[in-house]
């Protein structure tokens, strides 16, 4: 390489290494959510639905009869709350469950107090316009035998924690 090919690779390294960092982290949750949770609190909104969301008898069952309630760990059961207890347990995360309807927990993901809903939701779920969408990670038919694509809720723009999250369910689904 001549001395004029050197300055050309020079020149492109520079504008390389201004170019990528200005980049910063990739992907980002602009209010850090996975940062928060990891070794902190994942707040978890759970809405009852078959097998995916349970709530033990002993709690009283059933939805809350307030908007949005605290719930102790051991009453929250079913196929999605084991999924959230894993996920929390590699973030090294205490869980923080409220019950609710999809509605309420919906607006209370949109307004960022919580960081995750889970209730059997699937992938045409009318709160997608609250949160963004994991990628699909479990199948079911319904008793009609119509086919449903589950999904999780998280907090829009928070890319890294739903990364995270993706990544998790993927592992998950492949054991």
């Amino acid at each position: 390489m001549g001395q004029r090919g050197r300055k050309w690779a020079n020149v492109l390294a520079l504008v390389t290494a201004v170019f990528l960092a200005g980049c910063g982290t990739y992907p980002a949750d602009p209010s850090g959510t996975l940062e928060r949770v990891a070794g902190g609190t994942l707040r978890v909104g759970a809405s009852e639905n078959g097998d995916w969301v349970k709530f033990s008898a002993a709690s009283g069952g059933g939805q809350a009869t307030r908007p949005a309630s605290p719930r102790r760990d051991e009453d929250v059961q079913g196929t999605e709350a084991e999924l959230v207890r894993e996920f929390a347990a590699r973030l090294g995360a205490d869980i923080e469950w409220v019950s609710g309807t999809e509605h309420v927990l919906a607006e209370e993901l949109k307004h960022r107090e919580l960081d995750l809903v889970i209730g059997g939701l699937n992938d045409k779920t009318p709160w997608a316009q609250h949160g963004g969408l994991t990628r699909v990670y479990a199948e079911s038919r319904d008793s009609r035998g119509a086919p449903h694509k589950h999904v999780m809720l998280v907090p829009l723009g928070e890319n890294a924690f739903l990364l995270e999250l993706d990544t998790f369910l993927m592992e998950a689904k492949e054991q």
